[in-house]
């Protein structure tokens, strides 16, 4: 048997090992398009075929959030007859920890 058929475990560190942990826990993926501030009078104005104007413009990127916290910059694709979200830019996993 060579060398190349023998495979090696990956050595499991504590901190790969506290990883792992959480790997199953569930987080909630949000997509945020825009953003308003309206009164509440002007919210309770608001019907159907009302239109907000949003803080940002067409074709901007989105911002991709997990638990409230951004994660990301994405565009929207078509999965199928879905929407989908596709990362263009990927925020400083420093920085995305110090978010939390």
């Amino acid at each position: 048997m060579s060398d190349d058929d023998q495979k090696t475990p990956t050595p499991q560190t504590p901190d790969n090992e506290k990883l792992r942990a959480l790997e199953n826990i569930e987080v909630v993926m949000s997509i945020e398009v825009g953003r308003a501030e309206i009164t509440i009078s002007e919210l309770l104005r608001l019907n159907e075929g009302s239109v907000v104007e949003l803080d940002r413009l067409a074709g901007e990127p989105l911002d991709i959030l997990v638990n409230g916290t951004m994660i990301a910059k994405g565009e929207i694709v078509m999965v199928g007859e879905r929407y989908g979200i596709r990362f263009t830019d990927i925020v400083d996993p420093e920085k995305r920890v110090n978010g939390i």
